[in-house]
């Protein structure tokens, strides 16, 4: 089971998922759905705060390294979180997305 709870700030013109529970099977189509929403709806800065998750299997951290390199930024705070971005967030750095993400950030 995953809880996803979105939270729009107009004044900064940012969205955040607020995760809690696991990131596996379907709940990983549920939360790539919510992420192609939100892109549709082009909001500038988007953040992950994966602190309530649990556990995610390989295919939610595929999602999370894509929606990293789309521009998202991903907060945790357990052992596990905290491995799994610094896994996504460093193999970034050595491919040419990062420095479209860079960009990205510096222009915002």
């Amino acid at each position: 089971m995953l809880k996803i709870t979105q939270h729009r700030d107009a004044a900064l013109e940012s969205v955040s998922f607020m995760l809690e529970g696991r990131l596996a099977g379907p709940w990983v189509e549920e939360l790539d759905a919510c992420w192609h929403q939100m892109v549709a709806n082009q909001q500038n800065r988007t953040v992950v705060d994966l602190t309530g998750v649990t556990f995610v299997d390989a295919d939610g951290k595929a999602l999370l390294a894509r929606m990293w390199q789309q521009g998202a930024e991903l907060r945790a705070v357990g052992c596990l979180t905290r491995c799994i971005v610094e896994e996504i967030t460093k193999a970034g750095h050595a491919g040419s997305s990062h420095s479209s993400r860079k960009g990205k950030r510096e222009g915002s």
